[in-house]
């Protein structure tokens, strides 16, 4: 799965934490869902504010975004870590330092019941380094993203291209 690092304002100030349990979940409007521990203290700034940011680290930033994971916002001051900058929802802090950020609106949140809380915003707008922009789009083997694997808990950095979606399975026969 990709880190993520996951930004809100808590009690006025930028407070930061990664998560890999991020995804994708509508195309039109933009929607984007993150899965978050109730514990974490990034949350209540997401619900106190309905805002909050994606941010898509590069590997040369994971000592920070890992340091980020271990230390808690309850604990330490995270808002001088980044250089942090706001777009037009002005509540949604993002890291100047990462490659890619997204700039959210909360639009619901699911209670799990159990441990965790689904966060689905809608993508305002995204901020991109013109150096990983190709065709328009972000390219990810210039973003160079942080990969987390679950089960053993290792970062992983990204692999070479095995082909392309919706087109690579067109010749598989079942017979």
């Amino acid at each position: 799965m990709p880190v993520t690092i996951v930004g809100a304002n808590v009690e006025g100030k930028p407070n930061f934490m990664p998560i890999a349990w991020c995804s994708i979940v509508e195309h039109s409007p933009p929607m984007i869902a993150i899965s978050a521990s109730k514990n974490h203290y990034t949350n209540k700034g997401i619900k106190e504010n309905g805002t909050f940011s994606i941010n898509i680290p590069s590997i040369d930033m994971i000592e920070i975004t890992d340091y980020i994971g271990i230390k808690s916002g309850k604990d330490i001051d995270k808002s001088e870590l980044f250089e942090v900058f706001y777009g037009e929802l002005k509540t949604s802090p993002m890291i100047s330092q990462a490659p890619l950020n997204l700039e959210c609106k909360l639009e619901h949140i699911v209670n799990l019941e159990i441990q965790h809380e689904i966060f689905i915003g809608e993508i305002i707008k995204a901020y991109a380094e013109e150096e990983i922009i190709e065709n328009n789009i972000p390219d990810i083997k210039k973003l160079n993203p942080v990969i987390f694997s679950m089960n053993n808990n290792n970062y992983w950095e990204l692999g070479k291209h095995i082909g392309r979606a919706w087109s690579i399975g067109r010749d598989f026969k079942t017979d």
